[in-house]
C-alpha cells in the first residue's frame, strides 16, 4: 500500500521504517530535511513540498501525520485541504487532543475528506517490536487502511483495533497516558522507597531483575527500569525534573468533566508539576507557618 508521511522524526522515521519492511511505499515530508536524507537511504521517496508529496499519491490519497499536537495540525490540514480530493484521508497519528480531532474531522467531512485519529504508542522501541494503535474514525475507511495498522502493530490481529468514531482512537491513547502517569509513578515511588531502607543495601537492578519475571507488577515500564538501573544504578546525573506531553492534564480534566473519580492518575500529574519548582513557595510558606504557630525550627539554605 501506498502511504504520505508527514513529519519523520523520533516517531514518524521508525514507523515508515516498518512500513518498509512490510512492502509499503512510502513518501515522506519533513522540514528538517537531514531527518528526511537519512531515511531517504532506507528506502523512503522524499518529497520537496507539500505539494509534491500530494502529487507523487495515487488517488484515494492517505496521508499520515506525524506531527507535534496543537497548532502545527491545524496548518497543516490548512496546507493540504485544497490538494486534497474526495475520498483521500488524513491520518493524524501524533497525541492530539480528542476533542480537536472531532472537530476537525467535522470540518474536513464539508470536502468529502475523511479523517482518522490513531493514538500509538510504541515509542523508540516501536519499530522493532510493533506500535499498539488505537484508531477512530468511520469504519469503511479504517478498513481500506487495515493494511497499514497491521503491518505498524506487533502482529496483524494484535495491538491495534478500531475503537469508535473520529475522536476514540485520541481520546483511548488519552487515557493510555494517564494510566502510564500512575505507574511511573508507582514504580518512582516504591524503588525510592526500597533505596532509602540502607538498613537492607538493596540492588535495585537485581530487585527489578527478580520482579520481571512471575510477579504481579511486571511490565514493559519495569523491564525499562531494570534497564536504566543497570546502566546507571544510583541515576547519576539525572535531573529530578519531569516534563508532560499534556495528556495527563487532559486526561485528569476529562475525569473531572466526567465525575469519574482518578485521584492516582491527578497525584501523578501533580508530582510532575512539583517536580519542576526547584524553588518551591509554597514548601517554604509550609515551614514558616510551623515556625509561626509551634516555634519549629525552619531549615535554612
Amino acid at each position: 500500500m501506498e502511504l504520505g508521511m508527514i513529519g519523520m522524526g523520533r516517531m514518524g522515521g521508525p514507523m515508515s521504517q516498518r512500513l518498509l519492511r512490510g512492502g509499503h511505499r512510502v513518501i515522506g515530508y519533513a522540514r528538517h530535511l537531514d531527518a528526511l536524507r537519512q531515511l531517504e537511504e532506507k528506502g523512503v521517496i522524499p518529497a520537496s513540498s507539500l505539494e509534491d508529496l500530494i502529487a507523487r499519491l495515487k488517488a484515494p490519497r492517505a496521508v499520515w501525520l506525524m506531527i507535534p499536537a496543537g497548532g502545527a495540525v491545524d496548518e497543516t490540514i490548512a496546507a493540504l485541504r485544497p490538494l486534497l480530493q474526495s475520498d483521500d484521508v488524513i491520518i493524524d497519528g501524533g497525541n492530539s487532543n480528542y476533542k480537536d480531532t472531532q472537530r476537525r474531522a467535522q470540518m474536513l467531512k464539508a470536502s468529502r475528506i475523511h479523517y482518522v485519529d490513531a493514538g500509538t504508542s510504541g515509542g523508540v522501541w516501536g519499530l522493532e517490536n510493533g506500535y499498539s494503535i488505537m484508531v477512530g474514525g468511520e469504519e469503511e475507511v479504517v478498513t481500506r487502511l487495515r493494511p497499514i495498522f497491521e503491518t505498524l502493530a506487533p502482529a496483524p490481529d494484535k495491538g491495534w483495533g478500531r475503537v469508535g468514531p473520529s475522536g476514540a482512537g485520541h481520546f483511548t491513547k488519552m487515557v493510555h497516558n494517564g494510566i502510564e502517569y500512575g505507574m511511573m509513578q508507582a514504580y518512582g515511588e516504591g524503588f525510592a522507597l526500597m533505596r532509602h531502607k540502607t538498613e537492607f543495601n538493596l540492588d535495585l537492578h537485581q530487585v527489578a531483575e527478580i520482579w520481571r519475571d512471575g510477579s504481579v507488577v511486571q511490565s514493559w515500564l519495569l523491564d525499562l527500569a531494570a534497564s536504566a538501573l543497570a546502566e546507571n544504578p544510583h541515576l547519576d546525573g539525572i535531573a529530578p525534573y519531569v516534563a508532560d506531553s499534556g495528556e495527563g492534564r487532559w486526561t485528569v480534566a476529562e475525569a473531572i468533566d466526567l465525575n469519574v473519580a482518578a485521584p492516582v492518575i491527578t497525584l501523578a500529574l501533580l508530582q510532575r508539576l512539583q517536580s519542576r519548582d526547584s524553588e518551591s513557595f509554597s514548601n517554604k510558606l509550609l515551614s514558616a507557618l510551623r515556625n509561626q504557630f509551634g516555634g519549629h525550627e525552619m531549615k535554612k539554605k
